[in-house]
């Protein structure tokens, strides 16, 4: 009996690992999907500016750095969180 008690409260249970890959797998995802729409929206602002001033790709070009410098950024808050 005791050793049944002992089952159940073991953190190697391979239930409990479960649940914490989930809980990574959706932390990591979700990251993912927020840089990704970043990246995307910033890009598309830029083409929308370039196509409203009439200018070459410049708007273009200097959003999508920024949305990859903001997509970064979140990269790395989330990375000092988790430490």
């Amino acid at each position: 009996m005791e050793k049944m008690v002992e089952q159940q409260s073991n953190p190697k249970n391979p239930k409990n690992k479960g649940e914490k890959g989930l809980e990574a797998y959706s932390r990591y995802s979700t990251i993912a999907i927020q840089m990704a729409v970043i990246i995307i929206v910033m890009s598309l602002g830029g083409v929308k500016l370039d196509q409203w001033t009439g200018a070459k790709p410049v708007f273009t070009v200097i959003l999508s750095l920024l949305g990859v410098a903001a997509a970064m950024w979140l990269i790395i808050k989330e990375a000092i969180r988790n430490k």
